[in-house]
């Protein structure tokens, strides 16, 4: 990437920035004969008391930022609507730091009742619930899209495999409810599977790129679909309500319409409306889309650069970036040629970022839970989407291909216990450190490879001398006794006959019948010493020699990865 582009780059990062929180909710753009053009104030103004909402998205993409804040101003001058149940089945929050995201919502009285599959993000809403003032119902993300799914078609309920033996199972765990934990439960276990119920949609709050002047909605542009079509359908079989914020006005024709004008009942036009952070639909970045005409390895920089200035996302240290190549060693040695493969946030990227630069992205197709196929999924705020994408489907259909095809998925720990169960939903104590499972359950329990990554200790120090690996403060252990709660079930994996690994700083650890075992440990590492003197859970090592590491994937020098024959 050059000097100019990165240039580029920082001018848009700064304008996004100094104006991220900008708005005029007054405005309105009306269209003689169509009564469904109307402002943001007047749209939201459509929405009851005590209505459930979903909206459409995920990450950084697809936020009805116009629409958030006007709701949130009409509630705070007039205590209406009020009671809402509000649902996006992923991540789309702030963090606490970025504005117009689905957090503008979280103010006590107006959201009573929070459903979503991964809550991190959301830091207001969990603060809300802290204070006692907001109902958490937490599902796998998948599952949820699911439901929307069978909503659309008049279904209520579904029953999938998905979180038996976990956390969300009503057998062993708290089922969906979060907080308070009297809450209405939607899980009840039937058999060896899960139903899962849903309660109906009343509105649909949903940012597409453009409309016409005949009320046609198009996608085309966008960055992923989500879940648009399949809340905007169950919202209208429910006799509810449509709400669409648009970026463009275009001529008739301008693609094939993606909802047509009997089925939406607002169209908000706003020229500011986002494709993605710092980016509108009025000039989109066309490397998220389908029409895209940059090149991969251009666009993928671009994407690490912006990330790495916002400092939204972690910086990742050397330690961090060979256990990113080590994970990326084993997918090489277990994956598939052709395989379909599922990515998680945070070091799973990394990884991501290995078998891309690797050469592998040629024998394999990467896909995001939002719908999104093919190419390279995006980093850090830009998850959800991805460079290059050859199609995109809705959530709802790739949950159902992840569920036929998905081999390979790779995902982050934050626990890990001697039978191979892993928890990620649960950080520590009290709401505000409550993460939730996004699409971790679904992917689990659905890929015949299972690669896990993260640190061997929380809050260690952890450097590389030359080509060995040192640990220079011990942390808090990762591999303990026992975990906060099940997300992932070591037992239920094992009857699967799943293939599991879990990579890690000091080596990696493989689940058998019998528990964990290390079948590789970077050089540097005293297995006695520095693991099992230091692991409170029971690690089982082979006998004879435990495989080293190559010292190209501890430096990176001469690293290099080839998909075994399969």
């Amino acid at each position: 990437m050059n000097a100019w582009t990165k240039l580029n780059l920082l001018q848009r990062i700064l304008r996004w920035r100094l104006t991220w929180d900008k708005r005029d909710t007054h405005f309105r753009h009306a269209v003689d004969g169509n009564s469904r053009f109307m402002g943001p104030r007047e749209a939201v103004g459509l929405i009851e008391d005590g209505d459930f909402v979903a909206v459409s998205g995920l990450g950084g993409n697809q936020h009805a930022t116009i629409l958030y804040w006007a709701l949130r101003e009409l509630f705070q001058e007039t205590a209406s609507p009020r009671n809402l149940t509000l649902m996006p089945i992923g991540g789309q929050g702030g963090r606490g730091k970025v504005p117009g995201t689905v957090d503008e919502l979280a103010l006590d009285g107006l959201c009573t009742r929070f459903i979503t599959g991964h809550l991190e993000t959301f830091k207001g809403m969990l603060r809300l619930a802290d204070e006692g003032k907001l109902e958490l119902q937490c599902y796998p993300q998948g599952t949820l899209a699911l439901l929307l799914d069978a909503q659309a078609r008049g279904e209520e309920s579904v029953v999938v495999p998905t979180g038996v033996g976990t956390m969300l199972d009503p057998e062993m765990g708290r089922g969906t409810p979060l907080c308070p934990p009297d809450a209405e439960q939607f899980a009840t276990r039937e058999g060896d599977r899960i139903r899962y119920r849903l309660p109906l949609i009343d509105v649909a709050l949903i940012n597409a790129p453009a409309a016409d002047a005949q009320g046609n909605v198009y996608m085309k542009h966008t960055a992923m679909i989500a879940e648009a079509r399949e809340i905007a359908v169950a919202a209208r079989r429910n006799g509810g309500r449509v709400l669409v914020t648009v970026g463009k006005l275009v001529e008739k024709g301008y693609d094939e319409p993606f909802f047509g004008p009997d089925e939406v009942d607002a169209i908000v036009y706003y020229p500011k409306t986002g494709q993605t952070l710092s980016r509108s639909h009025a000039t989109p970045w066309s490397l998220l889309t389908l029409e895209s005409d940059v090149a991969l390895d251009e666009g993928y920089q671009q994407m690490r650069f912006i990330n790495k200035v916002i400092g939204v996302t972690p910086r990742r240290t050397p330690i961090e970036m060979a256990m990113g190549r080590l994970a990326a060693s084993v997918f090489a040695e277990h994956a598939p040629k052709g395989a379909l493969v599922n990515i998680g946030t945070g070091l799973p990227e990394e990884v991501c970022r290995e078998i891309y630069e690797g050469g592998l992205i040629d024998d394999l197709t990467f896909f995001t839970e939002s719908g999104v196929v093919g190419g390279l999924p995006g980093p850090g705020v830009f998850f959800g989407a991805a460079a290059c994408p050859e199609s995109m489907v809705s959530s709802a259909d790739i949950f159902k291909r992840a569920h036929r095809e998905l081999d390979v998925t790779i995902l982050g720990i934050l626990e890990v216990d001697g039978a191979g169960n892993v928890n990620v939903s649960k950080r520590g104590e009290g709401m505000i450190n409550y993460v939730g499972p996004g699409g971790f359950i679904d992917f689990s329990t659905s890929a015949g490879l299972v690669l896990f990554i993260g640190s061997w200790m929380a809050h260690s120090k952890v450097a590389i001398e030359g080509s060995r690996v040192k640990i220079l403060e011990h942390g808090t252990p990762k591999f303990v006794e026992e975990i906060a709660e099940v997300t992932f079930s070591g037992a239920e994996a094992l009857k699967a006959g799943r293939t599991v690994f879990y990579v890690t700083s000091v080596g990696v650890f493989q689940l058998v019948p019998d528990g964990l075992i290390l079948v590789r440990v970077m050089p540097g590492i005293d297995i006695e010493r520095d693991i099992l003197a230091l692991s409170p859970t029971a690690i089982l090592v082979p006998d004879g020699e435990v495989a080293l590491v190559s010292e190209s994937i501890v430096t990176g020098e001469g690293f290099a990865l080839e998909l075994a024959a399969r």
